[in-house]
């Protein structure tokens, strides 16, 4: 009954869609590009280039920013085990499609996830037929698994993680659920709580493997980079990374140009760089631009201004010019964003009381000394600013926070090995 309730409403659905990325596309042009492949819909020169490597590609789902990261570290251990491997990459947002950019080889191809109508998945997986299907994490797509099912197409789950509140909301229709579930051959899974509440749900077969994110190797570029600008006798810098609305309001009522500290922000999406600024601004600050800086030109913190990185990519290079960061995304109720990422670069992490989107691995980094627990952000900045005031105990938790990333690595070659059996 659900299910042919969902396959109703995917059918019709289209105009709410289009509506959808035209609004979209009004701040990020990127929604408007290729349209007609969110409905399976295919030029001649995309047939012919899907043709050539029919029943070849494979296939990774990678929906937004942060699954397109971590996708690029299988991808990359994936061409080291498969030289000759032909990537179809999907995306379903235009940050993921931007960065997914940066993946492709010659050979490869990059298009919109089909909208899961079951028109359009069928015309998806009958042009290209995916020698597997890898999708990121969290996505699930009722049709889109029957049509890969029914043409034969094996799929895993990678880089799996179930929430507890996801589980519960899908046991309230336990039928359909495992029925869906079903569907996938394997999932790869971060942690064994993600891996029995995959079970729960009916995924046949599942593997712990780790946390892909923990492979990522930090950009060397990026740290040199940081380290240049910053050859001046200094004051210590405090990074809100990552982060998310209204969360830069929240901290801009705490922190002050008197603190002793350069304070730093990176907002988690590009569109609202100019917002951040003009939000900084009406508040009394100076507000210096990561796009106004000179690249030969040390970098002068003198806590009356604001720093906002305005840059996409460039993640590391923030990180390697911060003391210390609060996460984006772990203050409002949206669940975190990748600490990962910042204790790979050797800095610790304040943490809001929202992480369930990395939940085990905030509770491994705070057990392990890489990271502090935070009530609210009022909080968050007392602590970073005693944490960046105390040398020793900022080495410790910088040290820890290296340890803590090295510990946990080697998720890909783990999901390499166990998919050569799809593979060869």
């Amino acid at each position: 009954m659900l299910l042919s309730l969902y396959r109703g409403i995917t059918a019709l659905a289209r105009p709410l869609l289009m509506r959808k990325l035209r609004r979209r596309g009004v701040a990020e042009p990127l929604y408007l590009h290729a349209v007609h492949q969110r409905f399976g819909e295919y030029t001649e020169q995309e047939r012919q280039q899907a043709q050539a490597h029919a029943g070849q590609w494979v296939w990774v789902h990678a929906v937004s920013l942060g699954e397109t990261r971590a996708a690029g570290i299988l991808i990359a251990a994936l061409r080291q085990a498969y030289p000759n491997m032909h990537l179809l990459l999907t995306h379903g947002t235009a940050t993921g499609l931007e960065e997914g950019r940066k993946l492709l080889r010659e050979g490869d191809m990059q298009v919109w996830q089909p909208w899961d109508s079951i028109v359009a998945t069928r015309a998806f997986v009958q042009l290209f037929q995916p020698r597997v299907g890898l999708i990121m994490e969290t996505e699930i797509w009722p049709h889109l698994l029957q049509a890969c099912h029914a043409a034969g197409v094996p799929v895993a789950l990678v880089n799996a993680r179930m929430s507890d509140k996801t589980l519960r909301q899908s046991q309230r229709f336990a039928g359909t659920a495992r029925r869906i579930y079903s569907l996938l051959n394997v999932a790869y899974a971060q942690t064994p709580t993600d891996a029995e509440r995959l079970q729960q749900l009916g995924v046949q077969r599942v593997v712990v493997t780790g946390n892909l994110k923990f492979d990522a190797e930090p950009r060397v570029d990026q740290l040199q980079q940081a380290q240049q600008w910053l050859l001046v006798q200094r004051l210590p810098i405090v990074l809100l990374a990552s982060s998310r609305e209204g969360e830069e309001a929240q901290w801009l009522q705490h922190i002050r140009p008197d603190q002793g500290v350069q304070w730093m922000v990176v907002p988690r999406h590009p569109q609202r760089f100019d917002e951040v600024a003009q939000l900084a601004q009406s508040q009394g600050w100076q507000v210096q631009r990561r796009s106004q800086w000179a690249t030969d030109t040390p970098l002068q913190p003198d806590g009356q201004t604001l720093w906002l990185g305005d840059s996409m990519g460039e993640m590391h290079l923030y990180y390697g010019l911060a003391d210390a960061a609060l996460m984006g995304g772990s203050f409002a109720p949206l669940g975190g964003q990748n600490l990962i990422e910042a204790c790979a670069c050797g800095r610790p992490v304040l943490l809001g009381p929202h992480t369930f989107n990395f939940a085990q691995a905030s509770e491994q980094a705070l057990a392990e000394g890489a990271a502090w627990r935070c009530a609210d952000m009022a909080e968050a900045v007392q602590d970073s600013l005693a944490l960046v005031r105390d040398k020793e105990k900022l080495t410790a938790m910088q040290q820890a926070s290296l340890a803590f990333a090295q510990r946990h690595r080697g998720a890909a070659q783990r999901m390499v090995n166990d998919l050569n059996a799809y593979l060869t």
